[in-house]
């Protein structure tokens, strides 16, 4: 199992959860209640699943595909860092990664 930490924004709360290799890190998320919205369901149309990955967990993820560049444009709040969950499938190398909800997100179901 692999070990995945979910910071809140701002440095507050910190959730630790453990998924399966192959996983995709939306879908862990959405399945310990982190509040990614992921509305094109991992279809890389929009950018509602973006996340800030530690810095030093970074260099650790496949490189991001110039699709995904182009929806992380898109994103509130987004940095040198940032990713869409729906494009990180977890690995054992990824064992420990961490990340941090942004502070913001483009509601994309009007809610």
């Amino acid at each position: 199992m692999i070990r995945v930490r979910f910071e809140a924004p701002g440095g507050g709360a910190v959730q630790e959860v453990r998924a399966a290799p192959g996983a995709r890190l939306l879908e862990v998320a959405q399945n310990a209640g982190q509040p990614l919205e992921g509305t094109c369901e991992g279809q890389m149309a929009c950018s509602t699943c973006h996340v800030i990955v530690a810095a030093e967990d970074f260099a650790r993820l496949a490189p991001a595909s110039e699709d995904e560049e182009d929806m992380l444009d898109l994103a509130m709040g987004a940095v040198r860092t940032s990713r869409l969950a729906c494009q990180i499938v977890l690995t054992d190398a990824l064992d420990g990664l961490t990340v941090r909800m942004p502070s913001a997100h483009r509601d994309m179901q009007g809610r």
